[in-house]
């Protein structure tokens, strides 16, 4: 009996639709929150304890650093949020032919990409 299925796969030369780029995005965006949610509750904790707390996590966050972390949370968020409308419309039962998910990602794809580049200039 021979096994005709592959033996290997190579990720790197499937070519993914549209709809399954945003949909991976989307998880990834939600790792990275997940994994987000400690810095994000540390900062808020200790810039809550007491007065010299705000000062250290104001004093953290005019680093170059802090500031890439904190637009990479926002960036997150704001792709995590915007593909969850999206998802929210599908479940209602729209954007889910042929021809509306595409159109839908790209959308999604396009307003992330301005929210990700405000926020950018916004954090820096």
């Amino acid at each position: 009996m021979k096994n005709n299925r592959p033996v290997n796969l190579d990720l790197s030369k499937f070519r993914f639709p549209v709809t399954a780029l945003a949909s991976i995005t989307h998880r990834v965006a939600g790792v990275i929150l997940f994994v987000a949610i400690g810095f994000v509750l540390w900062a808020l904790t200790k810039s809550l304890e007491s007065k010299v707390g705000f000062e250290q996590v104001s004093q953290i966050m005019t680093h170059p650093l802090a500031k890439f972390i904190t637009w990479g949370i926002l960036s997150a968020i704001a792709y995590h949020f915007i593909a969850g409308i999206k998802h929210l419309c599908m479940d209602a039962g729209y954007f889910e032919s042929f021809e509306t998910g595409p159109i839908a990602s790209k959308v999604v794809f396009a307003l992330a990409a301005v929210t990700i580049i405000l926020l950018g200039v916004w954090v820096w």
